[in-house]
């Protein structure tokens, strides 16, 4: 089944794509999906749809209309977050709107994983979509990346930047919309998606923040039907595609970051038929398509991003799973 997100992007992608020429009804009937969910923010649809639609507007567009997905973003105000919007708003800090977005997930979007990682003064916003495809597209990394961002600023100020802006991709051919939105140093060809801030403000005080109307809205959170909320075999998923670059893709590490036991998340994942190391099997064997895939990833790198410490051990799985050596099944590859 396919990852769901909250409709209110293909409404968005409506409004936004009228701004620069392009037909959202011709597109949505293009890619088989259904005209009304434009209509309707808070529906739950398959996250291909719209991917599929931002690769049609790259590939079809020009100039801005290159970059849809951030001038989707360059629209995002804290309201398109839909029924977390007001829990959002009033956490104290920044750090707790962070967590209580990952907690919340399911009501927005399955397919994007937020994760803080600290160093000294500096903090390191990871953003993963995480999708079926071997590779989730410019255009999805970019909007899901520039909606962070505005949810940074309505905590911070409008005045706030960022210390630097991050993606995995290549560049594109014009970087205009990029520099209007980010306003900062945006670096491409990385090994991470995701944005670079001062530590301090993730603990920054929120000056609208109010504690009433956060306990309020979680409460109404809580208490309504949340519809199909994401699988354990889907959060694990997750959280393996988030740890392994960090050499922490065990169970139990696993386990941590989706606060249970190692012997719980076993359980959970039985009952779902599924077993752990299968599906630790599957992210790899994913992300192997996509970093090998890409020729700015020396061998060693993939290694590494894949959890391995290594490369031989990294080349005796990629053997075993797929009948070639990595550099071999690399040259196969069309340039």
């Amino acid at each position: 089944m396919s990852t769901l997100i909250r409709s209110a992007l293909l409404v968005k992608f409506s409004e936004v794509s009228r701004t620069v020429g392009i037909d959202a009804d011709r597109l949505i009937q293009h890619v088989g999906g259904d005209r009304s969910c434009m209509f309707s923010p808070d529906l739950h649809v398959p996250e291909p749809w719209l991917a599929r639609m931002l690769e049609s507007s790259e590939q079809a567009g020009q100039g801005a209309s290159a970059s849809i997905g951030l001038l989707m973003a360059e629209t995002w105000r804290m309201s398109d977050f839909g029924p977390i919007s007001l829990l959002l708003q009033h956490q104290p800090t920044l750090r707790h709107a962070l967590g209580q977005l990952e907690t919340y997930r399911h009501l927005l979007s399955e397919s994007v994983a937020v994760h803080v990682e600290e160093f000294d003064d500096i903090a390191i916003v990871h953003q993963q979509v995480i999708t079926e495809r071997p590779n989730p597209g410019r255009q999805p990394v970019e909007l899901s990346v520039g909606a962070l961002q505005s949810l940074m600023k309505s905590m911070l100020g409008g005045h706030w930047k960022p210390r630097s802006v991050h993606f995995s991709h290549a560049a594109p051919a014009s970087l205009h919309v990029h520099q209007r939105l980010f306003g900062t140093r945006v670096e491409f060809g990385c090994d991470f998606d995701g944005i670079t801030i001062d530590r301090h403000d993730l603990d920054r005080p929120n000056p609208l923040g109010d504690v009433n109307l956060a306990r309020y809205a979680k409460e109404f959170l809580d208490e309504r039907p949340h519809g199909k909320q994401a699988s354990t075999a889907s959060n694990v998923r997750r959280a393996i595609q988030l740890l392994l670059p960090r050499g922490r893709s065990g169970i139990e590490q696993v386990g941590q970051q989706l606060g249970m036991s190692s012997r719980t998340l076993q359980r959970r994942l039985e009952q779902e038929g599924v077993e752990f190391s299968t599906l630790l099997g599957e992210v790899r064997r994913g992300l192997a398509n996509r970093y090998l895939g890409d020729q700015r990833y020396p061998v060693s790198q993939v290694a590494t991003l894949l959890g391995f410490s290594e490369v031989s051990t990294f080349s005796r799985w990629f053997a075993a799973q797929f009948g070639v050596s990595p550099t071999r099944w690399r040259a196969g590859q069309p340039a």
